[in-house]
C-alpha cells in the first residue's frame, strides 16, 4: 500500500518535468489504428475495436481503453478511422482524453502487393486529478484531520492541456509478409500543465514486420482445408526519446483458436548499468468466429520492478458484412492485409 501512495506522489511531482511516453499494447494488431494510421480501412469493411490494458496493479494502476472504428471506400481507394482513447496513471491521478480522425490511401504495385499511406490528426485533453492525496497541513499531533481540506493552492487547482495532435505511417504487404514504419507526434506538441514550462512530447517512431506461414497440408488432419492454419513469426520495434524497446513474437492459428508468445526488452543493451533491459514476457490466447474475434493477453514482468501484478490486455473486434454497389467494369483486386488478428 505504502508503495502505491509513493509511486502516485511520484507521478504527480514528476509531471511537471518528465517526457511522456506513449502508452503501449501486448495485442498491437489488435489495436491497429493504434499502431499505424496506415491501418484504417484495412479490413476492406466497416471494422469496430475495442481494448483495455491494466499494467502493474499490484503497484499502480495504468489503465488504458481504446475504442477504434473505421471503414474502406472502393471507390476511391481510401479508408477512414476514428479513434478514441482514455489513458489514467497513477490510478487515475493524470488522464488522457485523445480523439482521433485518420485517412488512407491504398495503391496497387504489382500482381500480390499494396502500399498503403496515412495520416492522424488528434485532439488531445490532458488533467491532473488531485482527489484523495494529502499534505501535512491535514495532520496534526493526533493524526488526520477528518473532513479537512489542504490549503496548498496547487491543490485548490485542477491544471489542464489541451493540444493538437499529427501522426502518420505507410505499409506495403503482399499474400504472406508486411512490413510497416509509423511516426507519432509529429509536430511534437507541448504537453506540459504549467504555462512557463516546455514539456514537449518525444516524437514516437515505430517499425513492424512479420511473416505468415500456411501450414495447410502439413498437419495430416482431414480438415485442415476447411480452417486456416499457420504461424506467423512478428516483429515490433518503437523508439521515444532517449528510449527504444524491441517486441518479438510469434502466432500460431488452428481456427477457430490462436495463441501466441512474447518476448519484450532488448537483452544487449543497457541505458544504466544496475538495470536490465528485460521487459515482460507475454502469453497470449484468442478465438475467432466469423467476424468476432476475441484475445486475451497476461504479461510477466521479469524486469528489477518486481512484483508488478504483471499487465492484463483484452481485445474486442467485429468486421461488419461488406456493403454492396461496386462500381462496374473489372478493377484491380484488392487484398486484406495478412497480419494477426491479436
Amino acid at each position: 500500500m505504502i508503495k502505491k501512495y509513493v509511486l502516485t506522489i511520484l507521478t504527480l511531482t514528476l509531471s511537471r518535468m518528465v517526457f511522456a511516453q506513449d502508452p503501449q499494447f501486448t495485442q498491437f494488431y489488435a489495436a491497429p489504428l493504434y499502431l499505424n494510421p496506415a491501418f484504417a480501412g484495412s479490413a476492406l469493411a466497416p471494422r469496430i475495436t475495442a481494448n483495455y490494458r491494466n499494467q502493474w496493479p499490484a503497484i499502480t494502476n495504468y489503465v488504458t481503453t481504446m475504442v477504434g472504428l473505421d471503414h474502406y471506400f472502393d471507390k476511391v481507394n481510401s479508408g477512414v478511422g476514428l479513434l478514441i482513447q482514455n489513458d489514467n496513471q497513477g490510478q487515475g491521478r493524470i488522464q488522457s482524453t485523445e480523439i482521433g480522425l485518420q485517412y488512407s490511401y491504398q495503391f496497387q504495385v504489382s500482381e500480390t502487393s499494396f502500399i498503403r499511406l496515412g495520416l492522424q490528426g488528434s485532439y488531445v485533453n490532458r488533467n491532473i486529478n488531485y482527489f484523495g492525496l494529502t499534505t501535512g497541513d491535514q495532520f496534526t499531533d493526533r493524526g488526520f484531520i477528518t473532513g479537512s481540506v489542504s490549503g496548498d493552492p496547487i491543490f485548490n487547482s485542477s491544471p489542464k492541456n489541451q493540444y493538437l495532435d499529427f501522426s502518420t505511417g505507410g505499409l506495403f504487404y503482399s499474400d504472406w509478409f508486411w512490413i510497416g514504419a509509423a511516426a507519432h507526434h509529429i509536430n511534437r506538441p507541448n504537453q506540459d500543465f504549467f504555462v512557463n514550462n516546455q514539456n514537449r512530447l518525444p516524437i514516437k517512431g515505430s517499425f513492424q514486420a512479420g511473416l505468415r506461414i500456411p501450414l495447410g497440408g502439413f498437419t495430416g488432419l482431414v480438415d485442415e482445408m476447411d480452417r486456416e492454419i499457420s504461424f506467423s513469426p512478428v516483429i515490433l520495434y518503437k523508439f521515444q526519446g532517449k528510449y527504444d524497446q524491441l517486441d518479438l513474437g510469434a502466432y500460431l492459428t488452428y481456427a477457430p483458436l490462436t495463441v501466441g508468445a512474447y518476448y519484450r526488452g532488448i537483452p544487449f543493451k543497457k541505458y544504466n548499468q544496475t538495470i536490465n533491459n528485460h521487459d515482460a514476457v507475454a502469453l497470449l490466447a484468442g478465438y475467432r468466429m466469423d467476424k468476432f474475434s476475441i484475445g486475451y493477453s497476461y504479461d510477466v514482468t521479469v524486469s528489477t520492478l518486481g512484483n508488478s501484478g504483471g499487465s492484463h490486455e483484452l481485445s474486442l473486434s467485429y468486421i461488419f458484412e461488406k456493403p454492396e454497389g461496386r462500381r462496374s467494369g473489372v478493377r484491380k483486386r484488392d487484398k486484406k492485409l495478412p497480419c494477426p488478428k491479436f
